[in-house]
């Protein structure tokens, strides 16, 4: 065999090995990702409700959110001043604890708000509207099963 005909043979199969390590990392991945089990999303609350009132719905939310963005931030800030607390050579408990604290009156005056948006939402819902709209809540709040493995 010539030097050129043993080049254009090494380089082919160069080639063909490498088309072949790919396909078999493909099929690899894929029966992979086939064989593991799959987690479901939740269900948002709201989904039943007909396109028009479940827009409303979510509209009202995020109104109620960006009305709240003090209270978002104030809640992101004691978070970052509790993780720079922990950085510190001495822990400072108290100020760990009222940064957490913090935290903690943020997001709970959040949530308060939220929920009652939502109440004031639903009150101008009518009765179906507001059946689908406790169902979709309580498929949202039905633990699921564990996955057999």
């Amino acid at each position: 065999m010539t030097d050129r005909g043993f080049r254009i043979f090494v380089l082919s199969l160069l080639v063909l090995n490498t088309f072949l390590i790919g396909a078999l990392a493909g099929g690899g991945l894929t029966w992979i990702s086939s064989t593991q089990t799959h987690v479901e999303t939740l269900p948002l609350a709201g989904e039943q409700l007909p396109s028009g009132q479940k827009k409303a719905f979510r509209q009202a939310l995020s109104d109620a959110r960006k009305a709240e963005r003090p209270s978002v931030l104030e809640s992101q800030q004691a978070k970052i001043d509790a993780a720079s607390l922990l950085g510190q050579p001495t822990l400072d408990t108290e100020a760990l604890s009222a940064a957490l604290a913090r935290a903690r009156n943020a997001d709970m005056a959040l949530r308060a708000k939220l929920e009652q948006r939502a109440v004031d939402f639903a009150a101008t819902l009518s009765y179906d509207e507001r059946r689908a709209l406790a169902e979709s809540l309580i498929r949202r709040s039905v633990p699921k099963p564990a996955a057999a493995k």
